[in-house]
């Protein structure tokens, strides 16, 4: 008999250094498998936010030796009229681009998913296209269709019979901030129209067919069936066009280097020209504003919470 019990406790006591051993070895593979990421947040994404937490309260040009002045950057930044002025251009690009982004591509990829267009496959890499270029390649391609001397709009609007002369959209105060917004359309449809395209097709055929034995044309159905039930995806896609309208600034520095007379600055470039332009260097005072940046960041996302809220409809 006690020969029996000591071998069951062997038995259960192998058992158990077995599955404590599977466990270590499941734990390790786990860690040797996070860490490499985790470690590049670490050291590229979070070390340099906290960082610049710290920059933020110093008078320091990035070489010479740092001054601590606390509060005062962000005193300083709340009476700094340009910072203002660019992020009330940010916060036109806010509303714009994403609004135009997303009705057009919902457009598109309505019609690519609901008219049987031959080409359609050929339409949907045409859309995208833009997207596998650079933002500098897409900025120097937009600066050369509103050149006022050989440019691509002047010279249609003179075939049409516009007097337009030799005007440079991108040289008048009246017309460069609204210029700088086709290029980041252009630029973000495609991607956008891929993405709609592939969360109409889940939708069931079922739903449209029954919409049209009851009369609904396709707008309706555009607005009454598909975007209530792609709208998670469509509010991802406001939320991720919002952020990049202010965080974005490669083509609005190509294009017009924040002027003329700063009527085309946005904080992402202001940012930039505090910490590296020619003439001014502070390293303290860019962090500052780059927390500043942040906080908008969050009451946006807060924002967009409350005005598009992530409703599931279900069918």
């Amino acid at each position: 008999m006690n020969q029996t019990a000591s071998s069951n406790e062997i038995r259960v006591s192998r058992r158990t250094r077995s599955i404590n051993k599977g466990q270590t070895q499941k734990w390790i593979f786990i860690l040797l498998s996070v860490t490499p990421a985790f470690g590049g947040y670490l050291l590229f994404a979070l070390y340099p936010n906290v960082l610049s937490v710290y920059y933020s309260l110093l008078d320091w040009n990035g070489i010479g030796q740092p001054k601590f002045v606390g509060m005062l950057n962000y005193t300083r930044m709340f009476e700094d009229k340009y910072m203002w002025r660019a992020l009330s251009h940010n916060a036109v690009y806010m509303v714009a681009i994403p609004m135009l982004v997303i009705f057009i591509s919902l457009l598109l990829a309505y019609i690519l998913t609901h008219k049987s267009y031959r080409g359609s496959q050929l339409f949907k890499v045409l859309f995208f296209f833009p997207n596998v270029l650079s933002s500098v390649v897409v900025a120097l391609l937009w600066a050369f269709v509103y050149d006022g001397s050989f440019g691509l709009l002047n010279s249609f609007l003179r075939l049409v019979g516009v007097p337009i002369g030799t005007f440079y959209w991108l040289g008048d105060i009246r017309t460069a901030l609204w210029a700088i917004i086709p290029p980041y359309v252009w630029a973000g449809v495609g991607f956008y129209v891929i993405i709609f395209t592939n969360a109409m097709l889940t939708i069931p055929k079922s739903l449209y067919e029954s919409a049209v034995l009851e009369g609904a044309n396709h707008m309706q159905r555009l607005f009454r069936i598909t975007i209530p039930l792609i709208m998670p995806i469509v509010r991802i896609g406001i939320l991720f066009l919002m952020l990049g309208a202010l965080k974005g600034f490669e083509k609005t520095l190509i294009l017009t280097n924040g002027g003329p007379a700063g009527s085309t600055d946005v904080i992402g470039l202001y940012m930039f020209n505090l910490a590296f332009g020619t003439e001014y260097h502070n390293y303290g005072y860019a962090s500052a504003v780059g927390m500043f940046m942040f906080v908008v960041l969050v009451v946006s996302k807060l924002l967009l919470d409350k005005f598009v809220p992530d409703r599931q409809v279900e069918y």
